[in-house]
């Protein structure tokens, strides 16, 4: 369903691991708003939600709620470290657009 590089799969490996509870996985959604229709959320979770589709990669549980599959299957999210700044980075195949900043898509 979502991919992830193996920069990505460093990071959140790293966020984890500086985190003192227990973590069962990342969550990731399509939420409406945005520069573009829709914005990607995701943040690391205890416990995964009521529905929720479940995929592992590379160790990692990947959450995602029935709402956001259809949006996001075949996404990769990649980590970017560079002089622009970090963070992470979306390669949606569903995506018509995106804005500017690449958080946002329709």
């Amino acid at each position: 369903m979502i991919e992830l590089t193996p920069t990505a799969v460093e990071a959140l490996r790293s966020a984890i691991q500086a985190t003192s509870t227990p973590i069962a996985g990342l969550r990731v959604t399509a939420e409406s708003g945005g520069c573009s229709g829709y914005k990607y959320q995701m943040g690391l979770v205890e416990s995964s939600q009521p529905g929720d589709f479940a995929c592992k990669k590379d160790g990692l549980t990947i959450f995602v709620d029935p709402d956001s599959a259809d949006l996001l299957t075949g996404t990769t999210i990649d980590y970017l470290n560079g002089l622009d700044g970090s963070g992470f980075a979306f390669d949606n195949p569903n995506a018509k657009s995106t804005c500017s900043c690449g958080k946002s898509f329709c």
